[in-house]
């Protein structure tokens, strides 16, 4: 009895002594809910995979919550190895020198097996720095597309299996829609800033700020004023008044989803991570999908759409030890298997060329999933459709969303909404360089 006792005493002990070898890699992430029980099954797939490491993944909140708690962290030097930051983000999590360690750095340090042409140009091209180098890991990237009810197309007399390709052909079937009677709505949107202004904007190859949208330096400002972008929100405005077109609320437009789920509203603008949730929830109607619509009388339009979601930030501080392991999960999460099961089941983008190569057959028994992928990749980006990276971001977005309800409301047209997020926004830009020159 003892024998057994001491042979099963040691036993633990040997397993216990094995287990606590391992380095612990803290992960903090803003992944509820269906995704966040997916990046766990990733990250269990990684730690069965070696007896190295550990990842340890940890649902901070939202976005912003996750943020946050991060830079409070790294004040209090209880920092995470690594954090889940929204591209919104990008620009301040730059501008916190000696705080990141470059992911480019980290991988060559660590002679991790990295390739950065490996990435598709448009999602690696928001997290890479002036002279080309990736400063963070693209994780979970979306674009915007347009979903839309194929049998309220029927009704109205429209193509089913036709989607608009630009914004009068969008017009006409809104118009089709409300008066024939098949819904009381032609179209609603997610983020009138990420869908109705940022993407617009890289979509018809136009600038929304100064210094390459804001990748050449602090000294970048918003110039997202132009004609473009006015012809823009008069026309939402004016199609907003003719009841084709309905708000869906600021932020992320939130109210937008149910009134394509209740068919009230016929076309929907939103995230490519959506499909899943849209799907689910079409249970009565079939889904169709399209790119976004442009402007046919805008030179080099369309262009690409530019991405959403976020990417892995490395922070300082750490023990070297944990930096081997970070690594070595990056080389793991890049890999196509683990891509194209990721982006299979959330509806965000593969982000290697290779990952996008290996979902051909997904693609093929899913029509439509591909469309944010052939739309980003439409056209290699030009500085104006890299994306943006500026200060204070998180910030300039509600200054977008009350200015378009203030174009709404009537008490500004579209040149003084515009105008006024300009100004606004600006004046934000300068506060950040300042704190960060």
């Amino acid at each position: 009895m003892n024998r057994l006792f001491t042979a099963s005493a040691l036993a633990l002990a040997a397993s216990l002594s094995a287990a606590q070898a391992q380095t612990e890699i803290q992960w903090w992430h803003a992944m509820g809910g269906e995704l966040g029980a997916k990046l766990e099954e990733i990250t269990k797939g990684f730690n069965d995979a070696q007896d190295e490491y550990t990842v340890v993944p940890s649902y901070k909140g939202t976005y912003p919550e996750t943020m946050t708690a991060a830079i409070a962290a790294f004040r209090a030097q209880q920092q995470p190895a690594v954090v889940q930051v929204f591209e919104v983000g990008t620009g301040t999590m730059m501008a916190a020198e000696g705080a990141i360690v470059p992911v480019h750095q980290l991988m060559a340090d660590q002679g991790a097996a990295f390739d950065p042409q490996a990435y598709l140009p448009a999602v690696v091209g928001y997290y890479t720095d002036t002279e080309g180098n990736m400063l963070s890991l693209p994780f979970n990237s979306s674009t915007p597309i347009v979903y839309y009810n194929k049998t309220m197309f029927e009704k109205a007399g429209l193509d089913p299996d036709t989607p608009p390709e630009t914004w009068a052909e969008l017009e006409e079937f809104s118009a089709k829609i409300r008066d024939s009677g098949a819904g009381t709505c032609g179209f609603t949107t997610q983020w009138i800033s990420w869908i109705q202004t940022e993407n617009l904007s890289a979509w018809h190859n136009q600038p929304i700020g100064t210094e390459g949208n804001g990748f050449g330096g602090l000294s970048a400002r918003l110039t997202l004023n132009g004609p473009v972008q006015v012809k823009h929100w008069e026309n939402l405005k004016r199609l907003s008044d003719e009841g084709v077109f309905k708000y869906g609320g600021p932020v992320g437009g939130d109210n937008a989803a149910p009134m394509f789920y209740s068919q009230d509203c016929a076309m929907y603008m939103a995230s490519s991570a959506s499909r899943a949730g849209v799907i689910a929830n079409a249970k009565d109607f079939e889904v169709g999908y399209g790119m976004l619509p442009f402007y046919d009388d805008v030179e080099g339009a369309p262009q690409n759409s530019i991405i959403g979601g976020a990417s892995l930030w490395v922070l300082s501080g750490r023990p070297d030890e944990e930096y081997a392991g970070v690594a070595k999960f990056f080389e793991y999460l890049s890999t196509p298997a683990v891509q194209a099961d990721w982006a299979s089941f959330s509806g965000y983008l593969p982000i290697t060329q290779a990952a996008m190569e290996q979902m051909a057959d997904f693609y093929a028994q899913n029509p439509g999933a591909d469309t944010g992928i052939r739309q980003i990749t439409l056209n290699a980006p030009t500085e104006n459709s890299k994306g943006l990276r500026f200060g204070n971001y998180v910030q300039i977005r509600g200054i977008i969303d009350e200015e378009f309800e203030q174009l709404l409301s009537g008490s500004k047209d579209a040149q003084g909404a515009l105008d006024a997020v300009v100004e606004r926004g600006n004046a934000l830009l300068e506060e950040f360089q300042a704190q960060n020159q």
